[in-house]
């Protein structure tokens, strides 16, 4: 049996002729049919979680783990809107999502009747792209165009490069009705235009060859060992520089992979010599601010951008040229057609790395208990194999400064770097993975998304690090807050809050540390524990934390 509202059994059927199965609801009335047509579905595994701002980052960890598209489903009107910061957060991070919104029938909209709102295209700013399917199918003709809104959007959500669609489902009442599954509709899938990328990597040779100094940035991106390959041998043998953050999942002993410690010691006299001709990016946001603002104060000459989907990010203010392919496929072609550069410019890059890794290790050797301390500990205790989450803002800008680490898979919501859904994004690839699955956040991140402990799929395999120094710490670290009378109320939020209760609360097992002395033992339990999720609360010194990072990026510039 199914829904007796044909709209949402076609896509029922579709959902899952598409070789997809998971699909996240939220209790809801108008949803009704949703419910009825997708969890009596062979194939499919639903999954109810009651906080839709939740339930939409736990699919968007689901889908990052296993590229595969989520669907997330509620009901009409508020329930829409709280789906949207993951929406924009995995439309800049290119996470395949379908997003269903019951609604009520177009004559009803803005007509006094409850839980109503204009969502038909509410998610219009942050998704690929928007569709809302017949109210009724009543004929062929409507039956086909339903069939073809719903091939297209579930292809978009991978095609050309993946990200979130929308679907909104107008249903008129009554919603609970069933019938007998009637419809075995055709699977029409994404036409590759296989544009023959030669062209494209001629342009690029041609350029490369014409620079001295060439240099690559990596976003962030998802863990891709043949690309990792390529760009060694790329790095290596032509002598290029590539710079990459942990959240590029990029491990090279050539590679500049603590970006912040090496550029915050390049003084203005020196700039030029680390100042790139040719400048190539690919992937998503870049975390480092140093860099940017070191690259738009010395400029490359120019900047070719590559995007499977074409996107034209001018991160620097250079962009000459986009290249619409896979950067895998492409530098593969590339590879044979370009010149070894000489020695110096990869020289200055690695040479000034060097010397700052042996300041950060000298440093690190004479602080006290402070959160520098802390990641310094945890990124060396990690267990191999473990899938890391870093929360925004300090924990994703920690780990920076300590490189990139094969033992890790990095995520991170860094598309739109937004406090929300930390926890419910872990809880959501831990969900779906059979690794260890850590998450380090903040004291306000984890308050912020406590709801992602409502939550009843929560694996032993999710242990969350909360690094508690009482507010925002990254508000001592960056210029302007620091200067105003107002930093601790209004933008470290200060507060005195422990995350105990609220792990109790969910039977979350809780760990507590506020010296360094304790860190040890209770981490090894933390680790340990195989029986339930598990949360560690570690407790910093506010103060002490700002003058420790502040004091160490003055350290790195006496090489």
């Amino acid at each position: 049996m199914t829904s007796d509202k044909k709209n949402v059994h076609l896509l029922a059927e579709l959902f899952v002729k598409k070789g997809l199965s998971d699909i996240i609801i939220s209790p809801g009335s108008r949803n009704a049919p949703i419910m009825i047509a997708f969890t009596g579905k062979p194939g499919v595994r639903a999954l109810s979680i009651v906080d839709e701002r939740s339930a939409a980052f736990f699919a968007l960890g689901m889908a990052q783990q296993t590229g595969k598209t989520v669907a997330v489903a509620c009901t009409s009107g508020s329930a829409a809107l709280n789906y949207a910061p993951a929406m924009a957060e995995a439309y800049y991070r290119k996470v395949p999502l379908l997003v269903l919104t019951a609604d009520r029938p177009p004559e009803l909209i803005d007509r006094g009747y409850g839980q109503t709102i204009r969502q038909r295209d509410v998610y219009r700013n942050y998704i690929k792209t928007g569709f809302e399917l017949p109210v009724e199918i009543k004929d062929d003709s409507i039956l086909k165009e339903a069939e073809k809104i719903i091939n297209e959007a579930i292809n978009l959500t991978q095609f050309p490069e993946p990200g979130p669609v929308h679907i909104n489902i107008p249903f008129r009442e009554p919603l609970y009705g069933t019938m007998q599954e009637i419809f075995d509709p055709e699977v029409k899938d994404f036409e590759d235009s296989n544009e023959d990328v030669q062209p494209l990597v001629f342009r690029l040779a041609e350029a490369w060859n014409r620079y001295e100094k060439v240099m690559i940035i990596t976003g962030q991106q998802n863990r891709n060992d043949k690309l990792n390959s390529l760009l060694k041998v790329l790095v290596e043998q032509k002598k290029a520089i590539l710079l990459s953050e942990t959240t590029s999942n990029l491990y090279g002993e050539a590679f500049i992979d603590c970006i912040d410690n090496v550029v915050s010691t390049i003084n203005t006299e020196e700039a030029a010599n680390f100042q790139p001709g040719l400048l190539i990016t690919f992937g998503g946001q870049v975390v480092s601010k140093m860099v940017k603002k070191f690259l738009r104060n010395h400029p490359p000459e120019e900047n070719w951008h590559i995007s499977p989907a074409g996107e034209e990010m001018d991160t620097y203010f250079k962009l000459r040229k986009v290249l619409k392919a896979n950067p895998e496929l492409l530098f593969e072609e590339l590879l044979p057609l370009v010149d070894e550069r000489q020695d110096e410019y990869f020289t200055i890059w690695q040479k000034r790395k060097s010397l700052v890794t042996a300041r950060r290790e000298k440093y690190l050797e004479k602080i006290g208990y402070s959160d520098l301390q802390v990641f310094d500990f945890l990124l060396n205790n990690l267990p191999e194999e473990t899938n890391l989450h870093l929360g925004n803002s300090t924990p994703v800008r920690y780990s920076q400064l300590f490189g990139s680490n094969e033992k890790f898979n990095y995520f991170s919501n860094r598309g739109v770097s937004g406090i929300d859904g930390q926890l419910s994004t872990a809880a959501g690839t831990a969900f779906v993975s059979d690794r260890l699955n850590v998450l380090i956040t903040g004291d306000l991140g984890f308050f912020y998304d406590s709801n992602g402990l409502m939550n009843k799929y929560l694996k032993p395999n999710f242990k969350i690090i909360v690094i508690n120094n009482g507010g925002g710490g990254i508000f001592r670290f960056i210029d302007g807050p620091s200067t105003t009378d107002h930093l601790e109320e209004f933008f470290e939020a200060r507060h005195s809050w422990k995350a105990k209760k609220i792990a109790e609360a969910f039977g979350v097992k809780y760990f507590a540390v506020s010296e360094k002395h304790q860190l040890k033992n209770h981490f090894d339990a933390f680790i340990s524990e195989k029986e339930t999720p598990v949360l560690l609360e570690i407790f910093t010194p506010p103060e002490k934390n700002g003058e420790v990072l502040l004091d160490y990026f003055r350290y790195l510039k006496k090489i």
